[in-house]
């Protein structure tokens, strides 16, 4: 029989909890049965595994940012909405460092087709609108806004830049402006 109160939802969310406190590499279903003083089989009830456990963080975690990141480009456009996008995931990896690791982890087609990560690539196509970029590009601007902002968190939680001045702080708004002068000039195909 089950432990009242534990179920799914709970574990994935405990499971989240954790990551950002010991690491998403960190989690696993053993490491999760011991913060409920339980024993590990009872928790197979609910989580097939440890990878099991993982994908439903990342599940989780990449619903909770796009829900963040809609919210936050609601009735913005152009740069505003950039950075405000920018800054979403931003404040979230710094404030959620185990679950925006858990965003990254690899899924199966299946499962990432049906995930939140669709809707992340729409939030940035929405962004597109608000510059003068030809449909076939938007693949193409999608992936360098994923990959400067996603290159510049890891490397800011990995502390790559706290022997150097000047402060992250003030490059962010520096690469959020070189991202807006260069999605208004896209160089053509």
């Amino acid at each position: 029989m089950a432990r009242a109160g534990l179920n799914t939802e709970r574990l994935t969310r405990a499971g989240a909890e954790l990551a950002d406190e010991v690491g998403f590499d960190q989690v696993t279903v053993s490491a999760l049965a011991r913060r409920f003083d339980v024993k590990v089989a009872s928790l197979y009830s609910h989580v097939a595994s440890s990878q099991d456990l993982k994908t439903r963080i990342a599940l989780f975690a990449l619903d909770e940012l796009a829900g963040r990141a809609a919210e936050a480009l609601a009735g913005r456009s152009g740069k505003q909405a950039l950075a405000a996008f920018a800054g979403v995931y931003r404040d979230y990896a710094r404030d959620h460092p185990g679950r925006y690791a858990a965003t990254q982890l690899r899924l199966d087609p299946e499962t990432a087709a049906a995930s939140a990560g669709r809707r992340h690539t729409e939030l940035a196509r929405a962004i597109l609108r608000g510059y003068d970029l030809a449909e076939p590009e938007h693949t193409h601007a999608v992936r360098l806004l994923g990959s400067v902002v996603h290159g510049y968190l890891s490397l800011e939680l990995g502390g790559a830049f706290s022997h150097s001045a000047p402060a992250p702080e003030q490059s962010w708004p520096r690469i959020v402006d070189a991202l807006d002068a260069l999605l208004r000039n896209w160089p053509a195909s």
